[in-house]
């Protein structure tokens, strides 16, 4: 058992409203992201097939969320996928990344409308330049929720999501999902390289604040933000 406070009901006194200056490692995840050279390999019935996509990523600060002492600052996020060939969607996804700065945990939940949900967990400090999370099916804690037909079909074991962050401000993820496909193990594995396209908004706890220092300002006579 983790070692939990007895009292689980009362919640921090010492809450920042700025998500994005709180983040630790999560910081340079924030704002809108694009690729379009990112590289899929997927099962089909003919063998193993590679794809190249564009990815675009929006990660926006969310306000403070507590579960009574425990502490999380993090990010919303919405990935959407398609390739040069097709302008359809080729994959869509939500979720959060979040992290608390008391232990280091970092979790990132995660849904596609294909009848799949996950949680994964992983730790980091607030500088590190790498971070990674992973999820296993089966487990009640950090584990992998699929639908019927995907338990059959396509048996996702495990999930592993390593992201390092890099000197030019990009960041380069490679997710590896164990999936068991036909009575056998395979290896379904992205990478790309995200590239900054616009800074993102500020949560709206931050935004409220932010806003009543100016009005504070303009009426004390200084400058108005």
């Amino acid at each position: 058992m983790l070692p939990f406070p007895a009292d689980i009901f009362t919640e921090p006194e010492d809450v920042s409203p700025d998500g994005l200056a709180n983040l630790g490692p999560l910081r340079r995840l924030a704002g809108s992201w694009q690729a379009d050279k990112g590289i899929d390999v997927n099962p089909k019935a003919e063998g193993p097939e590679r794809r190249t996509f564009i990815e675009r990523i929006r990660m926006d600060p969310i306000d403070p969320q507590a579960n009574g002492p425990q502490l999380f600052y993090g990010l919303r996020y919405h990935i959407h996928i398609n390739t040069p060939e097709e302008d359809v969607t080729f994959h869509d996804q939500v979720g959060y990344w979040l992290w608390e700065p008391a232990t280091g945990l970092i979790m990132q939940t995660l849904a596609i409308p294909r009848g799949q949900v996950l949680l994964a967990s992983g730790k980091a400090g607030p500088d590190h330049s790498t971070i990674s999370v992973t999820a296993k099916r089966g487990d009640t804690a950090y584990g992998i929720c699929s639908t019927d037909f995907l338990e059959q079909a396509f048996r996702t074991d495990s999930y592993r999501c390593d992201i390092s962050f890099n000197a030019d401000g990009s960041w380069t993820y490679l997710i590896q999902t164990e999936l068991f496909v036909r009575g056998a193990p395979f290896n379904h594995h992205d990478t790309n390289t995200l590239k900054l396209v616009a800074p993102p908004k500020p949560n709206p706890l931050a935004a409220i604040v932010s806003d009543r220092a100016g009005t504070d300002r303009a009426g004390r006579g200084g400058p108005a933000a």
